[in-house]
């Protein structure tokens, strides 16, 4: 959906009057994530108060108006109310559908069926990248993109009408025999009383704490901060969602176009169908999640992943400093060779012009016109217009306005090829998991909510200051400021998060009740339990 915005016309994108495109950029890229912080806060409360299923029909209903407000929108403030509502439907689903999938489903297969809703999401990506490249030339192409974003919100409305409610809520719910019907068709028939067991005994413990604590939204938020159950689920599940988006991966996907063209790809249409190959990766690792998250666990995956990210975007950070290095050289006869007032200003008043690369002409705010015989040779520093532009290509020269002309370029598309490859099966997919199961069944939407909201905030934060830092850090710094945060996050995986792999929600309970801590840091003792490093 993000990509649309690339098509919109050039007056439309001006109509913030005051701000800079990239201001513009952020703010519609970012409203959707500051309404998602809302939608994922209140959901956890209306997942406990109203079920899981009402909780995604009211998901699909906000998003489906922000798609059609966005399509008609006549000036970019529309755009944003549109992106609000979006983003409180993707809150709401976000923390809902995994907590949903996780308890309709038996616990030896738990984790692959909450992988199918990573798979669905990146393969939904993958599709909008899709249906973007078709509506290329299509008249009126950014509101189709925005629009038709609103189909499989229909889609899933009435699908989920015909589906069941959670039957963990439903017994929590007194509402033992329909709950008891949706087990028998989750479970073998000589593993149903066994639940039901395990169920009864872990919701009399929670009424109990109840009575003495108290059921309106404040006082469950207070007794699920003063369980220490909740709070070490917490220290998990909140850590596993701020390394996933520190990782920088929703900003690859929301500007993979525009990084794409940093590596030199200057076309909008090539960055957009690079781009969806880098899509096309997260839904194949999204497949391998599901493969093998219920076979090597969750923690492992996520340390695997971890260590892949971080040595990708360390070589991406090189790779984004060697092509900075060797951007083609400003030609002073090829800037003055338009017209004088065609050269940047910047260019012209500079002490040492001489010393200038496409990157130095990028930096001041201005375009690169390259050369018509080889664009690696010295080219032209013009000031960024409409008009200039279309002079450039009518030259057979191509312009750059966002990265320059360099043949470390594929090196750059395969690296982040990999990055997204080391991303997907772990980060991706494995913090919804984890925090679709770590919390006791009275506060597991309040849980859920909590770290789906540090995950929007986060998510808000590296999104809001992306381009902003690239102009300042440039790209390679900026990913190596990510690599940094990766290596801080993987210290806090491997202290706070336990392994879930094959257990009951009970199970899960009991182990964070008497404390987790790394297999290396365990005493003698206690190294026989069922703790695994």
């Amino acid at each position: 959906m993000e990509d649309s915005l690339y098509h919109a016309p050039f007056h439309f994108r001006l109509g913030l009057v005051g701000f800079s495109l990239v201001t513009i950029q952020e703010v519609i890229v970012s409203m959707a994530v500051a309404g998602a912080i809302f939608g994922a806060a209140f959901g956890g409360w209306i997942n406990d108060r109203f079920g899981r299923k009402p909780s995604i029909l009211v998901a699909d209903i906000l998003f489906f108006v922000g798609a059609i407000v966005m399509a008609l929108a006549p000036a970019p403030w529309m755009i944003i109310i549109g992106r609000i509502f979006v983003g409180l439907g993707v809150g709401m689903a976000s923390m809902t559908a995994p907590l949903y999938i996780s308890e309709a489903s038996p616990a030896r297969i738990r984790g692959a069926l909450v992988s199918t809703n990573g798979l669905l999401i990146t393969g939904g990506q993958f599709l909008s990248y899709l249906i973007n490249l078709a509506f290329t030339h299509a008249p009126g192409t950014w509101r189709w993109m925005l629009g038709v974003a609103g189909l499989p919100a229909v889609v899933q409305f009435f699908f989920m009408l015909s589906l069941p409610e959670s039957p963990r809520w439903l017994y929590r719910r007194n509402k033992v025999e329909e709950a008891r019907s949706i087990l028998e068709k989750i479970y073998p028939a000589n593993e149903v009383e066994s639940e039901l067991i395990a169920l009864r005994n872990s919701i009399e413990a929670e009424k109990a704490d109840e009575q003495a604590i108290g059921d309106n939204f404040i006082a469950k938020m207070k007794g699920a901060l003063r369980n220490v159950v909740v709070r070490r689920g917490l220290y998990a599940g909140v850590t596993v969602q701020v390394a996933q988006q520190f990782s920088g991966i929703n900003t690859v996907m929301y500007y993979s176009p525009t990084i794409v063209q940093f590596a030199g790809f200057a076309s909008n249409k090539t960055a957009l169908a690079l781009s969806l190959v880098t899509s096309g990766l997260n839904a194949v690792g999204s497949i391998v999640s599901m493969a093998f998250v219920d076979r090597y666990g969750r923690r492992r995956m996520m340390i695997v992943s971890m260590f892949g990210i971080i040595s990708c975007l360390v070589i991406l950070s090189i790779v984004f400093f060697q092509a900075a290095s060797h951007a083609p050289k400003i030609s002073q006869l090829e800037s003055t060779h338009f017209a004088t007032n065609a050269t940047c200003p910047s260019f012209l008043s500079a002490s040492n012009p001489t010393s200038w690369n496409c990157m130095s002409c990028l930096k001041a705010e201005c375009a690169f016109c390259a050369n018509g015989a080889n664009e690696y040779s010295p080219g032209a520093c013009l000031a960024k217009t409409s008009d200039l532009e279309t002079l450039c290509h009518g030259q057979h020269r191509t312009w750059f306005k966002d990265g320059c002309p360099s043949k470390f370029g594929f090196l750059a598309v395969v690296f982040l090829g990999l990055y997204i490859i080391s991303y997907s099966p772990g980060m991706g997919t494995v913090p919804w998991i984890v925090n679709s199961e770590i919390y006791p069944l009275k506060y597991r939407g309040i849980g859920g909510g909590i770290a789906a909201v540090f995950n929007w905030v986060c998510n808000l934060i590296v999104s809001l200051t992306f381009l902003t830092l690239t102009k300042a850090l440039g790209s390679s710094g900026t990913f190596l400021l990510f690599a940094g945060y990766c290596v801080i996050g993987l210290v806090f995986i491997y202290w706070f998060v336990p392994e879930t792999k094959g257990l009951q929600f009970e199970e899960v309970e009991k182990m964070l009740k008497s404390g987790y801590k790394p297999l290396a840091f365990k005493t003698k003792s206690t190294r026989g339990e069922n703790q695994s490093a």
